[in-house]
């Protein structure tokens, strides 16, 4: 896979990702949803932390604002180890799928990094409002923006029979999580490497 074809793929994936989540921001409040069909809604949260929400302020005894800004600084720097890998494994002429697969992996973080460090000087608040994009009163700073999540997937959402010791009576819910196009990438790229290893990670023959 060339420079060339990755780039695209990148940019392609960067495109779909930020139209969706402008689109989002600029028309849906915080927290409302739209059905497309029984088991898939558009479902407008924003994502303070990292990956379900985990904030480092939960983990770690430092304020929000201190957690969120060593968060985007660390996917800054993760962002560059992984654009200096991408480089690397085109100029050696790697498997084409680990090209793919880190390809969509950049592509992903490069997407959240983008809401991280921009979007909480490009908008205001969603909290009961539709945000405008450029606005006057933005809902914060630069490294302290929220990323966008909206596609939600609850293939089965069911009561579980009274009968089950424990959880009977209980709700179940699955699939829970709440993301966007760029998670997609970043869930798809790993995969790959996961599922395909052998492809991407050819054993080298020995060398005489």
């Amino acid at each position: 896979m060339s420079l060339k074809k990755s780039l695209i793929l990148i940019i392609a994936i960067l495109v779909v990702d930020q139209v969706s989540k402008v689109y989002i921001k600029t028309n849906f409040v915080l927290g409302e949803s739209v059905i497309v069909f029984d088991w898939f809604k558009i479902l407008f949260i924003e994502n303070e932390g990292a990956a379900w929400g985990t904030k480092l302020s939960d983990i770690l005894p430092i304020s929000e604002s201190a957690g969120k800004l060593f968060l985007t600084i660390f996917r800054l720097f993760a962002i560059i180890g992984i654009g200096y890998w991408l480089y690397d494994i085109i100029k050696k002429k790697s498997p084409k799928i680990l090209i793919l697969a880190v390809s969509l992996i950049f592509a992903g973080a490069l997407g959240n990094i983008i809401d991280s460090v921009f979007y909480g000087l490009l908008f205001n608040d969603s909290n009961n409002q539709v945000a405008s994009l450029f606005s006057k009163d933005p809902y914060g700073s630069l490294f302290h923006g929220k990323v966008v999540d909206m596609l939600y997937f609850p293939l089965i959402d069911t009561q579980l029979p009274n009968w089950l010791p424990f959880v009977g009576g209980n709700n179940f819910r699955f699939f829970e999580p709440i993301f966007n196009i760029a998670d997609t990438a970043i869930s798809t790229g790993v995969g790959i490497l996961i599922f395909f290893n052998k492809k991407a990670f050819p054993k080298q023959p020995p060398q005489n």
